[in-house]
Formats: structure tokens, C-alpha cells, sequence
């Protein structure tokens, strides 16, 4: 297994297989982009299968334990269940989606061997879920849940984005996971410096307090310094990256995007890493030299200013 220069083994990758997606949720600065009328092949700028696999056998080598396959919306890709059925024994298996698709192809994933999937629900009423996703496909991504629930992809984790427009949803969304076995809840802090509108952004630090208030038991995780709350049996798990220089310290993930190109972190776009016409030689030698040249986003890269904020360390530009 690698190890970057902070000490960091990377044990997972996060394959995007599109940046197409059928939704154009006001949060992401990069959805609703593309030919989106449903699964098909691989684009002309997207990893074929083939070339998906074969990143993922070289890193299997290299002792990477997990994939998870993002977009866009993934499940665009017609050829979803090959690259499950294809990816190296030995690798767990994990999908990011808005759900809108898993009606129909939920078992068919499992059956591929696909272990576990994360549903994007920012509320739980139809209205507010359009006013955010832009999208009127509220029930069809309810019945994508309970259709993952029934092939067994479970727990179902349902990911909200926790900004101002969504942070009045919490409550119901605490209570709806702990009424309803199976499924879990993942609060994820928006990011301003990625995504723009900083107005957008709330102190994280409330809602840890509310859960704390109400939490039967409080789990600490080392990954991204994270930490679970279990309320009236659901279990709630905060990402809150922003400010929190102890989340990039346990990263250990590389990121590729739909192209090809590696990225040693999620969060930038100027460390992107070619792997030329992605032969195994050219994938082992990209994947080595984007894991040695890996650095912390928050701490690192991102360093604090002199108002509080968070500035780009001229130390690693154009690095």
C-alpha cells in the first residue's frame, strides 16, 4: 500500500464514471450537464469500460481495498453492472446516486456484486426537494431507496447537504432514519470554497451540538475525524471538512475523474494527473507519483488568513 508524504496510506480510490447528471442541484457547481436522457454508453471524454477496469486491477496491486463509483450520476452509464462485475476480487464496492435509476437495476447491481449504496436525499418533502435538486423526481428517488433496501444494498445511506437552505430538514431527517430500519443518515458540511455562495454556509458546530443533545451513544471515527451520533435508533454521521484540519489527515482516498486524469485530493483541480493512453505501466507510474505528491487540502493547501477565512498556500501553486 502507498503512503504519501504526510504519512497517509491510501487504501481507497473514488472512480467518477460521468459528469453527466439528470439533476441540477442548486449546491454542486458541476450537475446537469451533458445527454442525460438515460443509461448509455460511455461518452467520448469518459473512461470505457475496459480502461475503468484496468485502473482498478493496477491499484488492486498496489493494495487498494475499496472503490466507489461517483458521477455525475454514475448510473448513466449503461455498462455500471460490467465494471461492478469486472472490478478486482477482494474490493468493496460502493456507489454514490440520486436513486433515480436503482428501480429496475438495484438487484441486477447487487447481483454484480455491488455492496453498499449512498442515495442523495436533501428532504423530505416534494417541493423542497424540487426547489433544490431542480428536479421533479422526488417519488421515483423514493422508490429507488426502497428498491436498494430490498436487494439488500443496505444500509442505505442517504447523504444531505447540510447548507441554509436544507438545515430546517434535519430534525425529520433524524427522525425519518430512525423510524425506518436500514437506512442511515450522512450530514455533509457544505463547502463555499468549492461550490461558491459562502452566505450558503451554517456553523456546523450547532448541529453537532443538537445531535449531541439527543444522541443515545457518540461514536469517534478516525477516518476524517467524523463523528456518529445514534438518536432514537438511527445513526446520523457528520462530514464536516470545513475548519477541521484532522478530516485531510485521514483521507485516504485518490480520486480519478470521468476523463482519466488522478487527483491526490477531491477538493482541487490544478494537481490532475494524466495516464496517458492508460496502459498498466503508464497507470502504476501516474498513481505513484500523484500518491507521493498528495497534500492536505485544509491545513496545507488551504491555510487561514488573517480575517479567519481560508487562503491558497502559495506554497503549492502550480505544484
Amino acid at each position: 500500500m502507498l503512503v504519501d508524504g504526510f504519512g497517509r496510506e491510501v487504501s481507497g480510490v473514488r472512480v467518477s464514471l460521468t459528469d453527466r447528471c439528470n439533476f441540477d442541484c442548486v449546491y454542486c457547481h458541476n450537475e446537469g450537464l451533458g445527454d442525460t436522457r438515460g443509461p448509455m454508453e460511455a461518452a467520448d471524454d469518459e473512461m470505457d469500460t475496459n480502461e475503468v477496469v484496468r485502473f482498478l486491477e493496477v491499484v488492486r496491486e498496489f493494495g487498494v481495498e475499496k472503490v466507489k463509483f461517483t458521477g455525475g450520476e454514475p448510473m448513466l452509464r449503461e455498462d455500471l453492472e460490467e465494471i461492478i462485475r469486472r472490478t478486482p476480487e477482494g474490493m468493496e464496492t460502493s456507489l454514490t446516486t440520486n436513486g433515480t435509476f436503482l428501480p429496475g437495476r438495484a438487484e441486477d447491481l447487487r447481483e454484480a456484486g455491488l455492496d453498499r449504496v449512498n442515495v442523495s436525499q436533501d428532504a423530505l418533502d416534494r417541493e423542497d426537494f424540487a426547489e433544490i435538486t431542480k428536479s421533479g423526481a422526488y417519488e421515483r428517488v423514493l422508490e429507488g431507496v426502497e428498491a436498494a433496501l430490498d436487494a439488500e444494498l443496505d444500509p442505505v445511506k442517504l447523504n444531505m447537504v447540510v447548507f441554509d437552505g436544507t438545515a430546517e430538514f434535519i430534525p425529520e431527517m433524524v427522525d425519518h432514519v430512525g423510524a425506518n430500519s436500514g437506512l442511515q443518515l450522512q450530514l455533509i458540511e457544505y463547502m463555499p470554497e468549492i461550490a461558491g455562495h459562502p452566505e450558503w454556509a451554517i456553523d456546523i458546530a450547532r448541529v453537532h451540538d443538537w445531535l449531541s443533545e439527543r444522541a443515545d451513544r457518540v461514536e469517534h471515527r478516525e477516518m476524517h475525524d467524523r463523528r456518529r451520533y445514534w438518536v432514537d435508533g438511527g445513526m446520523v454521521e457528520i462530514v464536516d471538512p470545513v475548519g477541521n484540519e484532522t478530516f485531510c489527515a485521514n483521507c485516504h482516498r485518490v480520486r480519478v475523474t470521468h476523463e482519466g486524469y488522478l487527483k491526490g485530493c477531491l477538493n482541487r483541480n490544478d494537481d490532475l494527473r494524466p495516464m496517458g493512453a492508460m496502459s498498466k505501466d503508464e497507470i502504476r507510474d501516474a498513481f505513484r507519483e500523484v500518491v507521493a505528491n498528495r497534500v492536505p487540502y485544509y491545513g496545507e493547501y488551504m491555510i487561514r488568513d488573517g480575517d479567519g477565512g481560508w487562503e491558497v498556500n502559495e506554497e503549492y501553486v502550480g505544484a
